[in-house]
This record gives C-alpha cells, structure tokens and sequence, in this order.
C-alpha cells in the first residue's frame, strides 16, 4: 500500500497508494506508519517526501470503511501525524490532486507542503455529519488563523492551491513536477530546526474577539443549518483550539467526534453521500445500464427562451465551455435575456478567479443570441425552456424536428409535461428527453432526467453524462404527470393549504418545517417562486377559472378535497415576492423578507366563515406528520409505479432539489428511521378523519413492506413484486 525509494542525495519518498483516490484505509495507514519508521531509522536518510500516486495526494478516509466502528480513522490517522510532525528529519508533503480530510490532516503534520497549482485542500467532513478527527480542527487555526480555518472547517469547501499558499497552508505552489519541488526542498532543509514547524506547538493565531466570532459563527450555523450537529461541533473543537493547549484540544476533538458518531446524522450524511453516486449507475428494466450506454459527445448546444430557467441554462453550458446558441422569440426579449446572461457569466467568471482558476479555466464558451431558428441547425443538442406550456413546446418541437440535424438530442425543460406526447410531433422520439433543471439552473446542483417510452439508452447517457459536464447531479426517473420531486411537493403543498384552512398560520406552519430542518417554508418557497405560476397551470388544466364547470363545489373537485385559496389570493393580485404580498407581506416587490400579514389573518377568518369551517389548533407534531408523512407516502407510490428505481433516486432529488436537511438522509431514508409503521399508523389516523384527502391513503407498498416486517430501506425493492415498470 505505501512504499519509500531513496534519492541519490539522502531523501525517502513515501507514496500513498490506494487507487483510485488514495484512500486513507487502515492498511495504508499502517503501511505509511512501517515506512516512516524504516525511512527514520535509516542513517542514510536525511529527509523525506509524503506524495501520493496517481497524480492525487489522498481525498481522505476510506468511504468502503464508513460504518464499520472498529476501523474508526480518528486514532491510527492522528497517530501517524503526530509521527511525522515528531520526526527528527524533515517531512515536506508533495500534494497534487486533492488534499482533503485525512490527507489534509497527513500533510498539516509534515512540516512543509508544495502544492501543484491544479491542487485543492479541505476538510469535507462536515458535510458527512462528522469533523476532522485527527488534529485538523487543533492544527489548522495554529496554521493560518481562526477565521479563515473556521469558514475552511464548518463549510467544507475545497481551497484551491493559489487560495490556499495565500491563508498559509502551504509553502509553495508549482506549476511542474510537485515530487521532485518537494525533494529540492527537502535537500534545502536538511539540519534545519524544525521547531517553528510543528504546528502542535504553535499558539493558535486568533483576534482579541475570537470568542465573539465562534458565538456568531455559532448562530449563523444553526440558522443556516437547523438541527445539524456537526457544523456546532466543529464550531466546539474550533473554540477549544483558541481556549486549550494543543493536548487538551485534541481530547476535546475527540469528545466531539464521538458524540457525533453516536447520533443518526453521521450515517444519514453518509447515506446521502453513497445515494449521489449509486443514482448515476443507471440501469432499464431491459438491462441497458450506465456500463453498456456510451453518451455521444456535445460539443454545441442551444437553449431555447431565456427567461429565469433559460438564462440559468444558457450560463450553465458556457461555464461548461460549451459553444451556446440562445433563441428567443421577439427582439425585446431576446435583448432582455442576453444582458442578463452576460451578466451571470461576468460574475461566474469573477468567482471563479477569486477561487484562484487560471484565466483560460475561468474564460466561458462562447454564447450566440438570435431570432433565427435557422441557426440551430448543427448543434449537437436543444434545450427547450419555453413557459410550461404543452401547446407551446410541441409547436417548437416540431419545428426542431425539421431544422436539427438528424444526430441532435432534443431535451425539454418541462417541470411535469408528458415527455411521451412532446416526442410524438417529432421525426426522432427516441432522441427526445426530458431534462428538469431547477432555478437558479446555473446554482442548482439537481437535473432530473425524464425519458418516455421511446427514449434510447443513448439518449439517457447522453443526457446524464451532459449533467455531469455541467457540474450537476443527474437523476433518471419515468414520465408520469409531475415526475417525481413535482410530484411528491404537489402533496406536501396541499396539506400546508389544508393546515391553514383548518386554522393554522402560514407563519406557524413554515417555523415547523424550518425547524425540522427544511431549507425554506412552504409559503416562503410559494411567494419565491410565485403564487402565479400554479394559478396558470391549474386554470389550463380546468381546476380553477372560466373553464371550471358551473355548479362546481369551491372546496371539491370530484370527490377529492380542493383549496381555492392560492386561486382567490391570485385573483387579488397577490403574486408573493413578485407583487409586494402573497401568503406574506413584502415591504416593496422583490423584497425577500417575509412579513406575517394582518390582512392575510383577517381574509383566512372570512374565509372560513363563508365555508363554515371551525378554526382550531393544530400541534407542531400534526403540522410535521401531515406534511411529511403525505410527501413520503407518495414516494412509496412512486416506487410502486416504477417511476423511480430505487428511494436513493428519491431522497438524492429532495436533498439536492428541495431543501430537505441532509442531515436526515431524505424523505425515504427519514421514513425508515421513524420506522415503516409509525408511518403507516400516522398515515391511516389522518386519512380516516380526512377521508376526501386521498393522499393521506396508504400506499399499497408501504403496507406491504410493514407486513413483512419493516425492511432496511435497502430491501425494499426486492419486495416489489412484478408490477410493470416505468422506467
């Protein structure tokens, strides 16, 4: 696993190898531990170098032993950086690649690092509901300060090597061979002190008012990531850095760590982690999967409407260098769009050479804005992102079907359209997909891929493979009305409207949620994302509007419950942010803080005194059964319908998608934590006293998976049974 070669002049070089990534596993780090021992003991070393192999320096714990208590990195890994900072012959960490968690950890205890300039560092660990275990939270802010190691620990985000040389991580940055920088440096500093080097010696470098910055710190985490315990405890370990010698800091880490590793957040993270990676080996019920499909390249592309999704789409390819050509309509929108794509790629740009990329990395591919559907004719692949409108996206498939070049993929941006019948105006329905990008498209890390009953596999690699050029997370589910993540939040949005006619508040029900851990309430995402946009659809679709039948109940569609509510606030102009008032009040439209409204509390009370309905209280626990326990049991539903192939398919898309906590897993894994039967109990006492909901019904797989005794999340697909798949 680790092996060291002498240098002609007196320098070892120990390399980590463990392919592909240089994984820090039990057996590399007793491999690593033997050869420092013989590179110490040999008098004809006078030096040595830690590099790792394959062009990477080690992206840190083994993720093959994640779960497994008895193989724990915290222990053998601060060991052996205590082993290299004690060594009497200097240690100068080569880093190329990635340097991070544990191998950000492995280098902090050498005492010198060279970093190739294509290099990045970080402690990730945060994100997996733990904190570096092994010194990094004592050794960083020795290194280069408490503030910058405190946005470095509790946001786990990876440090580029120019960013990183500038906080002080590392000693030098190379643009050439990093092991053979990092042995001249070591010949030069052979017999020097070593002293000022190790950083367990040094004081922590802090401002006079570090303890206020941890308690601010403190309070932004717990806003920004309610209910999750790691980026407090990093914020702990980091706030012993500043109050404890070195020594009793590192108890206090792993006091920490331990507290941390016994509660459900790490292997929630932790299966959120596997679930991103298990989603992109796709595979059809025919046995075509991600191994056998090869995607075709795109080396063009084009969008189609830039509005909000467009413009976001359009800034997403040309970050990802791609030659874009965007098409608009009429010359006024046209012009619209394009200054605000410019815009986004000015500032993407900026970033990304504050992050330290090169001038040529950070330079976007070329974007085209025009008229003339003419223009389209080479590209490789269409992005439709035209108003949500089946009319309208069929009128523009068919005119691509005559202008594309036979070999263009033609993708659409629908949020919940039949994929199936946009293909059926077209000459090429197997090269039709769906690809549902989430706004900001250009910040969102979800796209859900969507493919009909035509689809080819090539098609389906293609468009995954072209989410991953877009640094995007690709998700591959059926086409059935609303997909999946639309179609489980149109459950979850109608118990919120209940809850309030029942006599809950807008602002009680979004504190509940919040509280359990969601990114936003949903009557704050309503007013963000506009009260208008669900009126549209609702009115093409005949639910609401001119078009509803006469003598149609206010309160019932069918036999199945119906709130009017969001229809009436729409036909008073109350659009959310957009307007200045939705479900709250704005102090001007646009402002994005939420004001609880006296008139919206006064026109509730009318309202349920027109439809003579009783107002009482509903508890936090109802408010968080009903929302979630409706949400999730429409996820069974999906598995059923095989619109989904896995609840990893599910819970990825919620993390990514919808701001649900990764800290609980997703809606899926969530569920088989609370246990399968509080779900199905909970589930059958609020459909019974709300017969006319049927999304409170139980799902026939969620009973099923009860009766046979409550599987782990990772069975339940074997008991599906034979039902015909939509995938």
């Amino acid at each position: 696993m680790a092996a060291f070669r002498h240098i002609s002049d007196a320098v070892a070089v120990i390399t980590l190898s463990n392919p592909p990534v240089n994984a820090l596993s039990s057996a590399l780090l007793q491999a690593v531990h033997k050869a420092l021992g013989e590179a110490n003991e040999d008098s004809a070393v006078k030096a040595i170098v830690l590099c790792g192999d394959h062009g990477k320096f080690s992206a840190g714990a083994d993720i093959r032993e994640f779960g497994q208590p008895s193989k724990k990195r915290g222990p053998g890994l601060l060991l052996l950086c205590d082993l290299l900072e004690g060594s009497k012959k200097p240690v100068v960490a080569a880093i190329e690649g990635v340097a991070l968690g544990g191998g950000l950890e492995l280098a902090l205890g050498c005492h010198y690092r060279i970093a190739h300039v294509q290099a990045r560092v970080g402690f990730p660990e945060v994100n997996l509901g733990i904190l570096p275990a092994a010194s990094g939270t004592q050794r960083l802010p020795r290194l280069i300060g408490i503030s910058p190691a405190l946005s470095m620990i509790t946001t786990g985000k990876f440090v580029p090597a120019t960013e990183a040389l500038k906080l002080g991580i590392v000693d030098e940055v190379v643009n050439e061979n990093t092991v053979d920088k990092a042995i001249q440096l070591a010949k030069k500093v052979i017999d020097q002190p070593l002293g000022s080097r190790q950083l367990s010696t040094l004081p922590v470098q802090c401002p006079p008012n570090a303890e206020a910055l941890l308690d601010e710190a403190l309070v932004k985490v717990k806003k920004q990531f309610r209910g999750a315990l790691s980026p407090q405890a990093c914020i702990e370990a980091l706030r012993a850095a500043v109050r404890l010698p070195y020594s009793e800091g590192i108890k206090k880490e792993k006091e920490l760590f331990d507290f941390l590793y016994n509660t459900d957040q790490p292997r929630a993270q932790q299966y959120a982690f596997f679930a991103e990676r298990k989603v992109a080996k796709w595979t059809l019920p025919s046995g075509v999967s991600w191994k056998t499909a090869s995607p075709q390249p795109i080396r063009t592309a084009a969008v189609i409407g830039l509005g909000t999704m467009g413009r976001g789409i359009v800034t997403s390819l040309a970050k990802a260098q791609i030659p874009v050509i965007a098409l608009e309509q009429d010359k006024k929108q046209l012009d619209l769009g394009s200054k605000a794509v410019m815009s986004l790629l000015d500032r993407e740009a900026l970033k990304m050479k504050q992050l330290g990329q090169s001038a040529a990395a950070s330079q976007p591919g070329p974007v085209q804005f025009t008229l003339d559907y003419s223009k389209l004719k080479d590209v490789d692949i269409v992005i439709e992102a035209a108003y949500e409108n089946m009319v309208l996206k069929k009128e523009i498939f068919r005119r691509l079907s005559a202008i594309c070049k036979p070999k263009a993929f033609l993708c659409t941006n629908t949020s919940g359209l039949d994929i199936d019948e946009i293909a059926s105006v077209t000459d090429r329905p197997q090269m039709v997909i769906g690809t549902h990008f989430f706004s900001p498209a250009h910040i969102m890390k979800l796209l859900e891929v969507v493919y009909g009953q035509n689809t080819s596999s090539t098609t389906i690699s293609t468009a995954m493979h072209l989410g991953k050029m877009l640094g995007k997370i690709g998700v591959l589910v059926g086409n059935c009305p609303s997909f999946v993540g639309n179609r489980l939040m149109r459950l979850y949005i109608e118990q919120v409207i209940f809850l309030v006619e029942e006599g809950s508040k807008p602002e009680e029900i979004d504190r509940a949620l919040e509280d359990f851990g969601l990114a936003m309430g949903p009557f704050r995402m309503m007013d963000l994302s506009g009260l208008d946009i669900g009126w549209k659809s609702r009115t093409e679709i005949g639910l609401t509007g001119p078009n509803l039948p006469t003598g149609t109940p206010a309160r019932q569609r069918g036999s199945k419950r119906y709130s009017p509510l969001p229809d009436i606030l729409c036909e008073k102009g109350r659009f959310g942010q957009k307007s200045g008032h939705g479900w709250y009040k704005y102090e001007k439209p646009g402002d994005r803080n939420a004001i609880p409204d006296p008139w919206l509390h006064n026109f509730l009370s009318e309202y349920r005194g027109i439809h003579n309905l009783k107002s009482r209280h509903i508890s936090h626990d109802e408010i968080i059964d009903r929302c979630l326990y409706a949400l999730i049991n429409e996820g069974f539903k999906v598995l059923e319908d095989g619109i989904a192939s896995g609840p990893e398919d599910i819970d990825v898309i919620y993390n990514n998608g919808y701001g649900w906590p990764k800290h609980k897993g997703g809606p899926m894994y969530y569920a088989s934590l609370v246990g399968l039967p509080v779900v199905l109990t909970k589930l059958e006492k609020y459909y019974e006293a709300n017969p006319d909901i049927p999304g409170l019904k139980p799902s026939g797989f969620l009973k099923k998976l009860v009766a046979i005794g409550n599987p782990p999340l990772k069975e339940w697909q074997s008991h599906l049974g034979s039902q015909s798949s939509k995938l």
